[in-house]
This record gives structure tokens, C-alpha cells and sequence, in this order.
């Protein structure tokens, strides 16, 4: 009999909250031909203007082998270059392109209109309530919390 674990799977449930969310944006996503990484790091440069590779792993949220194939994709497509930064031609900076930026404007007001027909549903003060608290979990300081003493590995984790 396995020990019983008391509190709630909390990766798990906020999983499930981003997908309840994103199957309202996904489609928009899709008709453009784009998938939500992608849209990330469109949105990322539409914002920041250029950014290094390493700096979009960190703000999208994707793994850096992962972001090496989006980008060669999104390049593919047309809407981001790579060019060498002009104070280090070492460093890669990636931007959007002409066509990548017309592309953001196109799909941005229906995000933003998906976002307000959400708002009208579940209610501005829920989500901003949601907001404010995944802002305060992502400010905590989680990186200070010990890990648990592992017991040492077994030759056969099944038991056999």
C-alpha cells in the first residue's frame, strides 16, 4: 500500500487552468498556421523588439533545444532573422521580420477580443485575481526551498 499524499497535485491543477485558457486562443493560433510556441515568441519580439535566443527560452518558457527548432521554423516562414549583434558577432539576435510584424498585428486585436470575451464569461475580477496570484507564486522565493533527502537508488526500481 502506498503512502497517501495529502495535499493537491498543484502542477497538475494549473495545467488544467492553462488548458481551459489556451482552448480559447489555440484556434486563433491555428488558423494563422502557428502553434502556441511560436505565437510566444512572436509576441515576445513584438514586444521586446530583438532578443538573444537564451533570453527567448527564458521569457517564453520554452527549452532551449525546442527554441533552436521553432525558430529554424519560424525563420522558414519568413517571420523572424537572425542577425550577429553589433557589439559582439559572437551573439545571435532574432527579430521579427516585415511579414512577422503584420502578422502579430493581424492575430493581436482577436487575442485581445478572445481575452474580453473571457472576461465577460468568468468575470474581470476573477481574472485579475488570477493575475495577482500567479504573480505572487512567481515572486516567491520557491528557488530557497530545500529538496528532500532521497533514499540511495536500487539496482531495480520495479521490484522484481
Amino acid at each position: 500500500m502506498s503512502p497517501d499524499i495529502t495535499k493537491r497535485n498543484l502542477p497538475q491543477l494549473l495545467l488544467k487552468a492553462r488548458e481551459s485558457l489556451l482552448c480559447h486562443f489555440r484556434p486563433i493560433l491555428s488558423h494563422f498556421g502557428l502553434t502556441e510556441q511560436q505565437w510566444r515568441i512572436v509576441r515576445e519580439l513584438a514586444t521586446q523588439g530583438m532578443a538573444e535566443p537564451n533570453q527567448l527560452c527564458d521569457a517564453c518558457v520554452i527549452l532551449s533545444p525546442s527554441m533552436v527548432g521553432v525558430l529554424a521554423r519560424l525563420q522558414t516562414m519568413g517571420l523572424v532573422a537572425r542577425s550577429n549583434s553589433p557589439h559582439d558577432k559572437r551573439r545571435i539576435l532574432i527579430r521579427l521580420t516585415p511579414e512577422g510584424e503584420a502578422l502579430y498585428h493581424r492575430i493581436a486585436p482577436l487575442v485581445e477580443e478572445q481575452y474580453h470575451l473571457l472576461e465577460h464569461t468568468v468575470g474581470t475580477e476573477l481574472i485579475q485575481e488570477a493575475y495577482e496570484l500567479v504573480d505572487r507564486l512567481l515572486s516567491a522565493p520557491t528557488d530557497q526551498t530545500p529538496s528532500v533527502t532521497l533514499p540511495e537508488k536500487i539496482a531495480d526500481p520495479v521490484g522484481k
